[in-house]
């Protein structure tokens, strides 16, 4: 009988416990988490923010869930070490455990900008849900928030507080919002859309430091301005958990190295999700996050599966408005596009052709036709082959020949 330890048990940890579990029915499975819940849905903590989910709505799989399943789940235990000699892991304990296959999924941590006062009282990330948890608290009594970081992340987060009450102020390096997921006209409707809905904005500026000042805090710029605020949330994005990788000598470029088996560079070790990069790409999206881990899961139990990777598509969720970017977007305006737009109502939907192909997507305000876009978007369709579907969803190819 085999035996199987994850290491992290998030999308991509459970993703390969319920497929080696399908395929194996007999093995021993062991996960090991740092956290002290099972496993939820990370990307609905905005929405726990907001009071739309409790922490029951987003728990994907409670503990019924893995003793039905003879799934061992050890949680507030990290993984300290691994011995791929003996192939053993050590756990915060002192405890071993063998393996025969091992799945490092570590995922990913918060990127905590060096901002000076970054670690005082009212200063938030948010990774985990002991995280929100730790902003409601402070949300109960405050009335203004400063998110520094103008990504998905802190919009929505910033939305699921302004929707408590509280009156929210992003702080932006970049000159325009989400730089990696819209172009320049794009963000312009966004930023009009979401200014509408009571959020401001200070883009194109860095803060120089956060201060404690009669029971508040100040955010002060780089420009000279000062935010007076109640708290701030730190969203500078997340980068992959690579300390138990580096410890244990794993081939590391962006991420972890991972070949098409998701297998590292070590014999019966694979890793998945957010902490590798596959093929020179880093994804760090929950889909990509699952395919991993079910192509590692059956590789582990002696399936030859291929990974071939992910569409990178990303969808911003705020009440109200509709956005979903997918593929190269084309942020700076370089390839031949398609571009619908209405000012008034808000709609912004955007194709990308590169080399006669549909290359990416935009769509803000109209999500009509999605999965015929996002088909011809993952299957890099020429527009020979898609003209009549786009033209369908209101796209005018008649410039493009």
């Amino acid at each position: 009988m085999a035996r199987y330890v994850i290491v992290g048990a998030g999308a991509a940890g459970n993703a390969a416990a319920e497929t080696i579990r399908k395929l194996e029915p007999e093995s021993e499975i062991r996960m090991f988490t740092r956290e002290d819940r099972f496993y939820y849905y990370r990307p609905a903590l905005p929405e726990y923010l907001a009071g739309d989910k409790n922490l029951k709505g987003f728990t994907l799989h409670d503990g019924a869930w893995y003793e039905k399943n003879r799934i061992e789940v050890h949680l507030s235990t990290e993984i300290t070490d691994v011995r791929p000699a003996g192939k053993t892991v050590i756990a915060s304990g002192g405890r071993a455990y063998a393996y025969d296959r091992l799945l490092l999924a570590t995922g990913s941590r918060a990127v905590v900008p060096e901002i000076p006062g970054r670690d005082i009282e009212g200063v938030f990330t948010l990774h985990t849900a002991a995280d929100a948890d730790a902003m409601l608290r402070r949300a109960e009594t405050a009335k203004t928030l400063v998110v520094i970081g103008g990504g998905i992340l802190g919009i929505e987060a910033g939305n699921g507080l302004r929707r408590r009450g509280l009156q929210v102020a992003v702080v932006g390096r970049n000159r325009r919002l989400l730089p990696k997921q819209m172009d320049a006209a794009g963000a312009v409707f966004l930023q009009r859309r979401l200014e509408e809905m009571g959020f401001t904005f200070h883009l194109g500026v860095t803060p120089r430091e956060i201060a404690r000042l009669d029971g508040r805090l100040d955010v002060r710029l780089q420009d000279g301005r000062t935010l007076e605020t109640d708290m701030v949330l730190l969203s500078a994005g997340a980068a992959p958990d690579l300390a138990l990788a580096r410890k244990i000598g794993l081939s590391i470029g962006k991420a972890v190295q991972v070949d098409d088996r998701l297998q590292t560079s070590l014999d019966d070790v694979y890793a998945a999700g957010d902490l590798v990069e596959h093929r020179g790409v880093y994804y760090g999206i929950w889909p990509a996050a699952m395919a991993q881990g079910r192509a590692a899961g059956a590789n582990m139990a002696g399936r030859e599966t291929v990974y071939g990777g992910t569409l990178q598509s990303h969808r911003l969720k705020v009440a109200g408005i509709d956005l979903v970017s997918m593929g190269d977007i084309d942020a700076e305006g370089e390839d031949a596009c398609v571009v619908q737009s209405d000012e008034e109502k808000c709609i912004y939907r955007k194709l990308v052709i590169e080399n006669h192909a549909v290359a990416g997507a935009i769509l803000l305000g109209d999500l009509h036709g999605e999965k015929a876009i996002q088909a011809a978007v993952e299957g890099r369709k020429t527009l020979a082959a898609v003209r009549e579907t786009m033209e369908e969803q209101g796209f005018d190819l008649s410039a493009l020949t």
